[in-house]
């Protein structure tokens, strides 16, 4: 009864002022105002801070600086194997498996459509149908950068505008469609097995998604699907590659077309994942 109080809640919130208010309030200066987010942040959701690349918290500008950290060097060992498909972030399964048609598993009892997801022309999204899916919750103390799951070439990025509901556990348990309903930013890609997306996901307080390739993007509730030009044209990744990160955390969804591969034993639900590390195999 709580979680689906939570839920409907968030319809009654004024979830794009909080969410700007965040993206001012992460991004405040001040020394002692940063030091204090941070630690605080630190002991609230106990995050383990051994792995970090710069000094805590001396070394971080603002608090959103601390919250899309990198990593020492190693601290996430991509797996080496040529057919494995890794992690492209630290988080919870959400929910994985096989795509009915174009029907996509948000959670139990609930499921939505993949080309509401893509908010593209059916032809794209007729090229996952019978596919597979995985979807990662990231909670505040995860790692948010995003890392490619696959080699391939990243052909385009689409901005599709949207609402700002919390995606955690609760949410996704009540409200429907909750992935193609919030903002996102949807990387397309080509792989040696066929076409192939990450979705980033936006939520409540994520001031923006950021990628190497499109900068910041920031939430916008109306409007129609975006491509952003990529500047240079289609980019070539290896596995393990950075994609983007988000400025507060969020969600990503991998899509692979049919028969492109398959997940192994430890893409469950409630399972929790490291960058890197395999989560199925690629096919052939």
């Amino acid at each position: 009864m709580r979680a689906r109080l939570f839920a409907f809640l968030q319809y009654l919130l004024p979830k794009y002022l909080l969410t700007g208010l965040v993206y001012r309030l992460a991004r405040i200066r001040s020394v002692a105002f940063k030091n204090f987010l941070i630690s605080r942040f630190v002991r609230l959701y106990d995050v383990d801070t051994s792995d970090i690349k710069l000094e805590m918290p001396g070394d971080f500008a603002t608090f959103n600086d601390f919250f899309v950290r990198e990593l020492q060097a190693g601290a996430r060992p991509v797996d080496a194997d040529p057919q494995a498909i890794v992690s492209p972030v630290d988080g919870t399964v959400s929910q994985a498996g096989r795509l009915r048609n174009d029907t996509i598993l948000q959670a139990k009892g609930i499921d939505y459509a993949l080309d509401d997801l893509l908010a593209t022309n059916l032809d794209e999204a007729r090229e996952f149908a019978d596919g597979s899916f995985a979807t990662i919750y990231l909670a505040p103390y995860n790692y948010h950068r995003v890392h490619a799951p696959l080699g391939g070439t990243l052909q385009s990025a689409t901005y599709v505008p949207g609402d700002l509901f919390s995606v955690n556990a609760a949410t996704a348990a009540h409200i429907r469609g909750l992935f193609a309903r919030n903002e996102r930013l949807v990387l397309h890609f080509h792989t040696d097995q066929g076409p192939a997306a990450v979705i980033l996901v936006g939520a409540l307080n994520v001031g923006s998604i950021t990628t190497p390739w499109t900068g910041e993007v920031r939430p916008r509730q109306r409007g129609v699907a975006e491509v952003i030009n990529l500047p240079d044209g289609p980019v070539r990744l290896r596995k393990g590659e950075l994609l983007g990160w988000f400025n507060m955390g969020s969600t990503v969804i991998v899509l692979m077309p049919r028969d492109a591969g398959s997940w192994s034993e430890k893409l469950r639900a409630g399972n929790t994942l490291r960058m890197g590390e395999p989560i199925g195999r690629l096919s052939g």
